[in-house]
C-alpha cells in the first residue's frame, strides 16, 4: 500500500502541478476546459498504450526507442509551451481587462487551445504509462492485496490533486495585474525544465554527449523527495543535472526571452 501511495502521489503530482498552471495561465480564456479535459482523457488513453507497447518501444532503434520517444513528445511539448506564453503576452492585457469589466473573461482573436490540450496530453502520457507499468510492477511482485496496493494508489493521486488545486486556487487569488506576469513565469520553467528532460533522454540514447557533469545537491534536496519532485516539475530541478541539460534549458530560456522582447517590439511599433 505504501508503495504504490508513494508512485502514484510522485507521478500525479507532476502531472497536477503541470494542469493547476495551466489553468491559471488561461484563466478567462473561453473554451479553456473543454480542451483541457480533451488533454487528459487523450493523455489516459495514451499512457495506456504506452504502457501496453513499453517493450516494443524500448527495442525499437536498438534498444533506444524508449529515450527517443519521449525526447520526441517532450519537445512537442516545450514548442506549445513557447507558443502559449507568446500568444499570453499578446492578449494577457486584454483578457485582464475583461476580467475587470465583466464577472468572467472571454478571449478576443485566436486562440492556441489545441496546444494546452497536446501540453496536458503529454504530460498525462509520460506519468501515466510509469504509473501502470509500476503498478503492474507491484501487484505481481507483491504479497499484498490488488484492493490494498489500489487504496494506496488512490491515495496517492487525490493528496497529489488536493495540492494541485491548492496551487491553482493561490494562483488565481492574485490580481489580475500579476496573474498573467507570474504565470508565464511558471510555463516558461515547465517549457525550460522539459527542454533539459530531452536533453537528458537524447544522452541516455546516445544520441548527444553529457559533456560532464555540474553539481550534485542530492545530499541536500533529492530529486525523488516531495519537495524534489515539485521544484523538478514547475522548475525542472535536477539534483544531477549534466553540463548538455543546462545548456538546452539556458538556450530555451534564451529563445523564449528573445521572442518575448521581439514580440513587445512588434505590438508597440504597430
Amino acid at each position: 500500500m505504501l508503495a504504490s501511495f508513494i508512485i502514484c502521489f510522485r507521478e500525479f503530482l507532476e502531472i497536477a502541478i503541470i494542469i493547476s498552471i495551466i489553468l491559471a495561465a488561461t484563466r478567462g480564456v473561453r473554451g479553456r476546459g473543454r480542451w483541457i479535459s480533451t488533454g487528459i482523457i487523450g493523455g489516459l488513453l495514451g499512457s495506456v498504450l504506452v504502457a501496453i507497447f513499453a517493450n516494443n518501444i524500448s527495442n525499437a532503434m536498438e534498444g533506444i526507442g524508449q529515450e527517443i520517444f519521449h525526447a520526441g513528445i517532450l519537445s512537442v511539448a516545450v514548442l506549445m509551451l513557447i507558443w502559449t506564453v507568446i500568444w499570453m503576452q499578446s492578449h494577457g492585457r486584454a483578457i485582464a481587462q475583461k476580467m475587470k469589466k465583466v464577472g468572467k473573461a472571454v478571449s478576443e482573436g485566436e486562440v492556441p487551445l489545441y496546444s494546452l490540450a497536446v501540453v496536458v496530453s503529454i504530460a498525462m502520457w509520460r506519468e501515466g504509462a510509469e504509473i501502470v507499468l509500476f503498478m503492474a510492477g507491484i501487484i505481481s511482485s507483491s504479497g499484498e492485496s490488488i484492493i490494498s496496493i489500489l487504496t494506496g494508489g488512490i491515495a496517492g493521486s487525490l493528496f497529489a490533486i488536493i495540492i494541485g488545486f491548492l496551487l491553482y486556487f493561490g494562483l488565481i487569488k492574485l490580481s489580475s495585474k500579476y496573474l498573467f506576469s507570474v504565470t508565464s513565469i511558471l510555463l516558461i520553467l515547465l517549457a525550460c525544465g522539459m527542454s533539459s528532460q530531452v536533453a537528458a533522454y537524447l544522452n541516455a540514447a546516445d544520441i548527444i554527449p553529457a559533456l560532464g557533469n555540474t553539481w550534485d545537491s542530492s545530499w541536500l534536496l533529492p530529486q525523488d523527495s516531495i519537495a524534489g519532485k515539485i521544484l523538478h516539475a514547475m522548475l525542472g530541478y535536477s539534483a544531477r543535472p549534466s553540463v548538455i541539460q543546462l545548456i538546452f534549458y539556458v538556450s530555451t530560456l534564451t529563445i523564449i526571452v528573445s521572442l518575448l522582447r521581439i514580440t513587445k517590439k512588434v505590438k508597440t511599433t504597430s
